[in-house]
């Protein structure tokens, strides 16, 4: 049996302030494809502490699903639950952080391109007059 509050009873500030952290947000994003994701599998180099305050703000909000499996809990996202009370907000905000990972990576695939460029850019050396 899954937890999730009735999002009837949630309202938009709840829910705006739970997509309000990058933590979180990179959680939305990873259980943006639809399938349900183990906890400790999300988001990397950030502890478990952490995680479980996260998971609790977005639970209590409504934004995601927790399933109790075996000694684990799989998460969910809310999509169409949320879609049916806030349409198009989810949507909005998913395109929004997409958007900017892209540019993210872009700007480091740049940067290592140049640095790339530049080690193997011909050596000049000084040119010494000869006598």
């Amino acid at each position: 049996m899954a937890f999730a509050p009735d999002l009837t009873l949630t309202n938009l500030a709840e829910v705006l302030n739970a997509l309000g952290s990058p933590i979180r947000l990179a959680i939305i994003r990873r259980l943006a494809d639809g399938a349900e994701h183990r906890c400790g599998g999300l988001v990397s180099g950030v502890s478990k502490s952490t995680l479980t305050h996260h998971w609790k703000v977005l639970l209590a909000a409504g934004v995601i699903a927790q399933r109790p499996a075996g000694r684990e809990n799989l998460l969910s996202l809310r999509r169409d639950e949320l879609n049916a009370v806030f349409p198009g907000l989810l949507d909005s905000i998913l395109s929004e952080v997409l958007a900017e990972s892209r540019d993210k990576n872009r700007t480091a695939l740049q940067e290592l391109t140049d640095i790339s460029d530049s080690m193997h850019s011909p050596l000049t050396l000084p040119v010494v007059a000869s006598e």
